[in-house]
């Protein structure tokens, strides 16, 4: 009889992490009064990072490699110079990735049925593939084009070098059959910017450092302090200074 009222290993596990999650109650876990009676052991306590990280750096569409090429091709199309940061250190192709991974890479807002025609270069891309389809392909024959050429990845590549392959794309001298070369770098260069210039809410612009070196204010509440004085510099707000107002 004694082995019978022996509880399983599975079954005492399960009460240690309800007891040290919280109270179940009508299938919910709670905490407050009723999780403070239950007993518990002496925890460490737990101490907050000495530096914040940042866990919007994180990748939600790109695989590794992808995203290492991303970053290594943006980089020299918005390098980091006297000026400033570049693609890299602000956070570019985290961005892209972010973009990619939401309504933006699905076309989700745009009309994308047949039939389709080849557009004026003035309306755009007119075709079936989706932005993120177009960059999957684009980054694999960047990467080709490099091993074709210089027999290494993009990455492992001179910044002359990935200039030039670069430059083979915006020129059409790629010859591709799925995409086109120019309107893939282009799209490519336009998320670059706006990465490097968007809200850092979107996971590009660091610190805000993409507007520092425009001197651009941001997202500001209101000029009607300053708007009758003369020019004053301010510091750059972003959306998130705007929680507590």
């Amino acid at each position: 009889m004694a082995e019978e009222n022996k509880e399983n290993p599975e079954s005492l596990s399960r009460r240690k992490f309800i007891r040290n999650t919280g109270f179940t109650v009508g299938g919910l876990a709670v905490g407050g009064i009723l999780g403070s009676l239950l007993p518990r052991k002496k925890e460490e306590k737990v101490t907050p990072a000495t530096k914040a990280e940042n866990f919007n750096q994180a990748l939600m569409y790109f695989t590794p490699e992808q995203f290492q090429l991303t970053e290594a091709a943006t980089e020299r199309i918005f390098p980091e110079d006297e000026s400033g940061p570049g693609a890299k250190a602000l956070g570019v192709a985290f961005f892209i990735d972010h973009q990619l991974a939401g309504d933006w890479g699905f076309n989700a807002r745009e009309y994308m049925q047949a039939p389709f025609f080849k557009g004026e270069k003035v309306q755009g891309y007119q075709g079936r593939l989706k932005r993120r389809d177009i960059f999957d392909i684009g980054l694999r024959e960047l990467q080709n084009h490099s091993m074709t050429v210089h027999k290494k990845k993009f990455t492992e590549l001179k910044e002359e070098e990935q200039d030039a392959i670069l430059r083979d794309f915006e020129e059409d001298k790629v010859n591709l059959t799925t995409i086109s070369p120019s309107g893939f770098f282009q799209m490519l260069r336009s998320a670059t910017l706006e990465g490097a210039y968007s809200d850092p809410l979107y996971g590009g612009n660091k610190n805000m450092d993409g507007w520092k070196m425009r001197n651009y204010p941001g997202s500001q509440m209101a000029y009607t302090d300053i708007i009758d004085k003369d020019f004053k510099k301010i510091n750059p707000q972003s959306l998130k200074n705007h929680l507590n107002h």
